[in-house]
């Protein structure tokens, strides 16, 4: 009898789950999150792409490249002054809507929200002003392109409704809604600017259709955004009480640092097109535009990523579960590195291929492309150190960096392109965005102990070299006997497919199985991949 007690206390402990247990538990549940939401977001970005990259190509061949080019001019006047209208409130969106809700704050939920609207509305009203008096005579003087003078009012309403629509739209990642703001933006907003810009300019208003096309666009997506923000956002005071009173301190000061790395990120990767605008002209913009639009395509896994694991960081870190980051981080990295590299190999294996696509005038950008794909394959190689410094406090640190090396961007831009032209931009933007995140890098194992990197990576290795050979192979027989949409098209599939088979075979660990069993399980699989990995 006097043993029942103790009997009855191992029978208990047997029950408890272990630390591993919890720690695997917390991980999935995790890494469910995320990898619904980033799976929702990177269809939708995969939906934008390939409409993007036929609509690119009709955009292209019907306005050409100068018309582009000025195009990409002006959006540099209006990227520079959104950063000052912006003055850093769609990146607090992002933490303190996140860490209002989670803590019930509603009254201060409310008052950011209604004084960050009423504040976008005034900065940006304001500088709408300042460039329609001082537009044209940039694009005269400093730009030498005097057809850019007459779009500026065009211009002014998409910096204004771009303004709004991102602060609801991180506000909505805020909520941890990706998949609502990714069908808005891209589901219902990319078509509808397709669609608009193509009816405009066969109806025979070119360039000035095309940008009528975005602010039609955008005045729709604005509603649905506000609309979705008003019913996640909970009954209280209501917005108009709260924008008398002002926001607090803590996300003054967060705004503020938010700004500046705003402003320094415009310079970076802003202003190789501006000295392409001052050195050459507004044909080589346009053609250099287009490579760095499908570079950015790169990216696209990480970036799909970043939605959703930036207010991770956060949530996190507050909670001091610093293991559990390091962990999320390790595997989301190899994961957006794995499911980069095929899409990178088949940029710069066929990027004569690629920019032929959008006409003759374009395929002598092909240099830029790769040049271009090598610098983001290292940007998604080290994973979301930014975003982890960022949403960790430790935003001084990347605004000190990101100083610096915009600095360096711009000496590189007036040492090279005018010894390279358009090669020479692309050399600076690669060299800029390679450092950066070897910096950012550092930073992060430096400040919190953190590194994206493990045996496990060995793993790509094989598929890899597998989907290396089948392009290279495909290349060699296909090249000249087919379109360029047919390659494009199946080396792709060639690509991915003969990567991630392998990968499948040989590439896996034991977390990469956790997140195949959660992906499966909320597919309603009927089985499990078993086991710690091969």
């Amino acid at each position: 009898m006097q043993e029942t007690p103790a009997i009855k206390e191992s029978s208990l402990d047997s029950l408890v789950p272990s630390p591993e247990t919890l720690a695997d538990a917390g991980f999935q549940s995790q890494m469910e999150h995320i990898s619904r939401h980033s799976f929702v977001f990177f269809l939708g970005t995969i939906f934008t792409a390939a409409l993007g990259y036929l609509f690119k190509v009709y955009l292209a061949r019907e306005l050409g490249a100068e018309a582009l080019g000025v195009y990409a001019l002006g959006m540099t006047i209006i990227g520079l002054l959104g950063v000052f209208s912006a003055v850093g409130l769609p990146q607090a969106a992002v933490r303190y809507v996140a860490a209002y809700s989670a803590t019930g704050k509603v009254e201060l939920l409310r008052k950011f929200l209604g004084r960050g609207i009423l504040l976008l509305l005034i900065c940006n009203l304001s500088l709408s002003v300042v460039l329609l008096l001082i537009g044209p005579r940039i694009a005269i003087r400093f730009y030498h392109t005097p057809a850019l003078s007459k779009y500026f009012g065009l211009f002014a309403m998409i910096m204004l409704l771009g303004a709004l629509t991102t602060f609801l739209g991180q506000a909505l990642a805020g909520y941890k809604d990706v998949m609502r703001r990714t069908v808005i933006a891209n589901f219902i907003g990319t078509p509808l600017t397709m669609a608009l810009s193509v009816a405009l300019i066969v109806l025979g208003f070119g360039l000035r259709g095309y940008i009528a096309a975005q602010v039609l666009s955008a005045v729709a997506m604005l509603l649905l955004f506000g609309l979705s923000v008003l019913k996640l956002t909970p009954a209280g005071p209501s917005f108009f009480r709260a924008i008398s009173s002002p926001l607090e301190e803590e996300v003054v000061s967060f705004s503020a640092l938010a700004f500046g790395i705003t402003l320094l990120g415009f310079l970076m990767t802003q202003s190789d097109k501006i000295l392409i605008g001052v050195y050459l002209n507004a044909r080589d913009v346009g053609i250099y535009a287009v490579a760095m639009a499908l570079v950015a395509f790169v990216s696209i896994v990480l970036q799909s990523v970043n939605q959703i694991f930036s207010p991770t960081i956060a949530e996190l870190h507050a909670r001091g579960q610093s293991a559990m980051l390091a962990r999320i981080f390790q595997t989301l990295t190899k994961w957006s590195l794995g499911l980069t590299l095929p899409l990178a190999a088949v940029m710069v294996i066929f990027a004569p291929v690629l920019m032929s696509i959008f006409g003759s005038d374009f395929e002598i950008g092909w240099p830029i492309l790769v040049i271009g794909t090598i610098g983001q394959l290292v940007n998604c190689g080290v994973g979301s150190v930014g975003y982890l410094l960022q949403m960790s406090g430790h935003q001084r640190d990347l605004v000190k960096i990101q100083g610096v090396m915009a600095v360096v961007m711009i000496v590189l831009g007036f040492l090279l392109i005018p010894r390279w032209g358009i090669v020479g931009a692309a050399a600076a933007a690669a060299i800029t965005n390679l450092v950066s995140n070897l910096w950012y890098l550092w930073e992060v194992r430096r400040k919190l102990a953190m590194s994206p990197y493990n045996i496990s990576y060995f793993r790509l290795l094989l598929p890899l070299a597998g989907s290396v050979g089948v392009l290279f192979l495909e290349h060699r027989l296909l090249l000249g006997l087919c379109s360029g949409w047919f390659l494009a098209a199946t080396a792709l599939i060639a690509g991915y497919g003969t990567f991630i088979g392998l990968a499948l075979v040989v590439g896996l660990d034991s977390d990469d199985r956790i997140i195949l069993n959660a992906i499966w399980s909320r597919v309603g699989g009927t089985f499990l991949l078993r086991g710690d990995g091969l």
